[in-house]
C-alpha cells in the first residue's frame, strides 16, 4: 500500500511538521517521506479539502453488540461507524452476552475484529459476569491483549473487591476502572437531581451520587497504590477532587463524555427519551466546569460514550427508557462547539497512554496511524449521517463543527466517499 496526502496540516504538538502544511507518503504502513511537496505517480493520492492529519484517535468507551445483542450493533458494522467517525483506536466494552469476564471472550473479540483499520482492544470485566462479587480472570485476560478491566456502567458496591482489584493488577501494571456512582444514593433516579428534574416531575439522580463513589475509590486507590481510570465523570465536584488526587501524586485519570461537555439536563424538557444518558446530563455550571478541567488537563480525555440501543428501549415512557446515545459519528463536529482544533486532537488522543495504546509523533519512518479531517467543516447531525445500526443520538440537530475524511492504520485505509 502507497498513499499519498497532499497539502495536510500537521496537528501534532511531539512534531516538527507541527502546524505546517505538508505532502505525507506512506509506504507498508510507515511514513516514507514528509516533505513540502512530492511527487508519486504510483501511489494513491488524496487531495481534500482543508485536509487536516493527527495522531489517530483513541475512543475508550465503545460499545458494539456483539455478542449477544447483534441487533443493535455488530462488530463489523461498529468498527466501519468508528472508522467512518476517524477513530483508529477504540476500546470495546463488556456489555455483551457472555460478558467479556475470560481469556476466550477476549480471544473472541480480537478474532473478531483482526484485519481492520480500526484497531479493537479489549476492556476485560472486573468482576465474572460483571455482578460485583468474584473478582475476574484478570491476569489471563491481560496476558490475551486485554488493556483494562471494567463491569462497563456497573458501580463496584463491595469496596474490598475494588481494593483486591487494584493490588492484584499492581502486579502487571494493570489498568482499573471504577464507574462513579454509589447506587444506594441514585436510586431510582432518572435524571440529574436539580431544578429541572423537579419541575418534570422525574426522580432525580444527584451529584452526590458520583462524588462520594469518587472519594471512596480515591481513599482506596490512596492505600492500595496502582493504577485507576475513572470514566465518564460528569459534575464539578468529581473534577475538583480529581484535580486534588492528581495534586497528591495518586496515578488516577479519568474521562467525560462528548454529551455532558455539549449538552445538559435543560434538554430533558421535552421527555426525549434520547437525552437519557448514563450518567445524566448535569447543569451549565457542570458542563463549563467539564470543560475547564479538559482545557487544563485534569480530564485526560473524551469519549463518545457510544451505546447503541434497539428502539424497543428508546421509544417508551421516560421512566422505563434505557440510558444510552450512540455518539462516534458526531463525537468530533460536537466536540468542535466547544473546543479548538488542537484542543481536540489533545483531547481525542490523551488516553492513549494511559490505556498502553503506543504512540509516535508524525515523522518519517514512524508507523501511519493517522486520523483525517477538516476542522472547520460546518453541518447538521441528522439520521441521515448515521452509520450505526441504531439511531438512538442525543446529537441528533445539533449543528457540527469539522468533518471527519476518515484514518490510516494497520497498513491501510478507509476515506469516505
Amino acid at each position: 500500500m502507497k498513499i499519498l496526502l497532499k497539502s495536510a496540516t500537521v496537528v501534532d504538538p511531539s512534531s516538527k511538521h507541527h502546524l505546517k502544511k505538508r505532502d505525507v507518503l506512506i509506504q507498508k504502513g510507515q511514513i516514507a517521506k514528509i516533505a513540502a511537496s512530492i511527487s508519486d505517480a504510483s501511489a494513491k493520492t488524496f487531495n481534500l479539502p482543508n485536509l487536516h492529519i493527527s495522531q489517530g484517535w483513541f475512543d475508550p468507551g465503545v460499545s458494539f453488540g456483539e455478542p449477544g445483542y447483534e441487533e443493535r450493533e455488530n462488530l463489523a458494522n461498529g468498527l466501519r461507524t468508528a472508522a467512518n467517525s476517524g477513530f483508529a483506536h477504540v476500546a470495546v466494552q463488556t456489555n455483551v452476552k457472555p460478558v467479556t469476564d475470560s481469556k476466550s471472550q477476549v480471544e473472541f473479540i480480537q478474532s473478531k475484529t483482526a484485519g481492520h483499520a480500526v484497531s479493537a482492544h479489549v476492556t476485560g470485566a472486573l468482576s465474572m459476569g460483571a455482578k460485583g462479587v468474584d473478582l475476574a480472570e484478570l491476569y489471563d485476560m491481560h496476558k490475551q491483549g486485554a488493556i483494562s478491566f471494567y463491569d462497563h456502567k456497573r458501580p463496584i458496591i463491595n469496596a474490598n473487591l475494588l481494593k483486591i482489584a487494584l493490588l492484584y493488577a499492581q502486579s502487571f501494571d494493570g489498568l482499573v476502572q471504577s464507574f462513579p456512582m454509589d447506587p444506594s444514593i441514585a436510586a431510582k433516579g432518572v435524571m440529574s437531581e436539580g431544578v429541572t428534574s423537579t419541575m418534570l416531575g422525574l426522580k432525580g439522580i444527584p451529584h452526590l451520587s458520583e462524588s462520594l463513589q469518587i472519594n471512596r475509590d480515591l481513599a482506596l486507590l490512596e492505600y492500595t497504590g496502582g493504577r485507576l481510570h475513572i470514566p465518564t465523570v460528569s459534575t464539578a465536584e468529581s473534577v475538583a477532587l480529581i484535580k486534588a488526587a492528581k495534586k497528591k501524586g495518586l496515578a488516577v485519570s479519568c474521562s467525560v463524555s462528548v454529551n455532558n461537555l455539549v449538552l445538559t439536563d435543560g434538554a430533558l424538557e421535552n421527555f426525549e427519551t434520547r437525552f437519557k444518558l448514563h450518567p445524566p446530563l448535569r447543569t451549565e455550571k457542570d458542563r463549563r466546569a467539564l470543560i475547564k478541567g479538559l482545557k487544563d488537563g485534569t480530564i485526560d480525555g473524551v469519549t463518545s460514550d457510544h451505546n447503541p440501543l434497539d428502539i424497543e428501549r428508546k421509544r417508551v415512557e421516560f421512566d422505563l427508557a434505557n440510558p444510552g446515545s450512540i455518539g462516534l459519528e458526531a463525537a468530533f463536529g460536537a466536540l468542535g462547539q466547544v473546543l479548538t482544533t488542537e484542543e481536540r486532537v489533545a483531547a481525542l488522543t490523551g488516553l492513549r497512554k494511559e490505556f498502553g495504546i503506543p504512540s509516535s509523533p508524525i515523522a518519517e519512518n514512524s508507523p501511519a496511524d493517522l486520523s483525517l479531517f477538516d476542522p472547520e467543516a460546518e453541518w447538521t447531525f441528522t439520521e441521515e449521517a448515521v452509520c450505526s445500526s441504531s439511531k438512538n443520538a442525543a446529537m441528533f440537530d445539533q449543528e457540527m463543527v469539522g468533518n471527519v475524511y476518515g484514518l490510516i492504520n494497520n497498513n491501510t485505509y478507509h476515506i469516505n466517499g
